[in-house]
């Protein structure tokens, strides 16, 4: 909500940038006080007081609920807690249900990925979903990557020329030095790094793709305790994770969209320093669309029918961020009556569907990890 060390993750100046002085913050909430009241008093101490000067910090929803007046009740409620904490219906860990229940009809602006637990909770996560869209709550899940102008102008090219997607070839390539959460490197609590991270490239593919055939879904991984796996600049003490709990260093996937067309996906923990590598393709007959570099400089290359030079293009300044928080605004103020006004890019619904891709890809990695040992141990025999 406020930012962070490892990104730009910052919501409230997207929002102070939109809203300018009709932004008013009712409450902050978060179990650790001392943390939110921090901020809140940084907040105060510069030119955006008018947005922050009655905010009121609290430990739960419940508590805010307990003791707001009418006029504390919010038009948009921002869920930028971590994901084990929301999307599904056990307590605890259903948000999304507290509000609908507190504050129906208010909208929710929520952080991806849209929940961190075992792989069974995707039925529940579904439900949530459809719990949302039934109510008609306004939502938009975090998947900025979406409302990239470079990502749009590939969209454009697509269907002014009526293409049909071929296949998608996506790459994320982390720099590891830098992660120095020890939470992260464990996938009993961060899931692993496809559900974690990988999950913007994983959406990004299925947003070109269409749906995907889950049951098609075939995956690889290069485990820690490979030869090719070990890793030289750890920021952080791996050996105080128990060994079945350390995350792998590449994972690989193929599937099937149901169109017929053909994904892929790797991830891959191996730079060092901070900046990441990261790079989409997405292919259809005549046409090459490649995306690099989104995070911080997007360039897209596009290859045509008729001339085999690539044409390169470059979006300066362009903020994902504030594209998708300024959408959401502009629907919650129903300024949908202007046919350029923006568009919610990534529902709640949909937004399960990249969570369930991400843990299919863990899954059927888990899967040839073990006939592999299966393999070897029989032909030991």
């Amino acid at each position: 909500m406020f930012g962070s060390d490892e990104g730009p993750w910052n919501h409230s100046f997207r929002l102070e940038h939109k809203l300018g002085r009709r932004l008013k913050v009712v409450a902050l909430i978060d179990p650790a006080i001392e943390r939110a009241t921090a901020v809140l008093q940084k907040k105060c101490d510069s030119f955006v007081v008018s947005a922050y000067q009655d905010t009121r910090v609290f430990k739960t929803l419940e508590d805010f609920v307990k003791n707001m007046s009418p006029r504390d009740r919010p038009r948009a409620i921002i869920i930028g807690s971590p994901p084990m904490y929301r999307g599904t219906s056990k307590p605890g860990r259903d948000l999304e249900l507290q509000i609908l229940q507190y504050f129906p009809g208010v909208a929710m602006f929520v952080e991806k990925p849209i929940a961190t637990g075992p792989a069974e909770e995707i039925d529940d996560t579904f439900k949530i979903g459809n719990l949302i869209q039934e109510s008609k709550t306004i939502c938009s899940v975090g998947y900025m990557l979406r409302y990239l102008k470079a990502v749009q102008m590939m969209k454009q090219i697509i269907e002014e020329n009526n293409l049909t997607v071929m296949t998608t070839i996506a790459r994320y390539a982390c720099a590891y030095q830098a992660i120095a959460k020890p939470d992260w490197w464990d996938k009993s609590k961060s899931y692993g790094p496809v559900i974690e991270q990988g999950t913007h490239f994983c959406d990004l593919s299925r947003y070109f793709g269409g749906e995907v055939d889950i049951s098609t879904v075939q995956a690889h991984a290069l485990e820690w305790d490979e030869a090719a796996g070990k890793l030289s600049k750890l920021s952080i003490d791996e050996s105080k994770i128990p060994p079945d709990n350390r995350i792998p260093r590449v994972t690989s996937a193929t599937w099937k969209y149901e169109s017929g067309a053909v994904g892929s996906f790797s991830h891959v923990v191996a730079l060092q320093g901070t900046n990441y590598s990261c790079e989409l393709e997405v292919y259809a007959d005549g046409y090459s669309l490649k995306l690099v570099n989104p995070y911080v400089q997007p360039v897209l290359h596009v290859r045509r029918p008729g001339d085999d030079q690539e044409q390169v293009f470059t979006f300066p300044d362009d903020d994902p961020f504030f594209s998708e928080i300024s959408n959401f605004i502009d629907i919650i103020e129903d300024i949908e009556e202007d046919p350029d006004a923006g568009l919610i890019l990534s529902s709640y619904d949909d937004a399960v569907r990249s969570y369930e891709l991400t843990w299919a890809i863990r899954e059927a990695s888990e899967r040839s990890r073990v006939s592999k040992k299966v393999s070897k141990e029989t032909a030991a025999v």
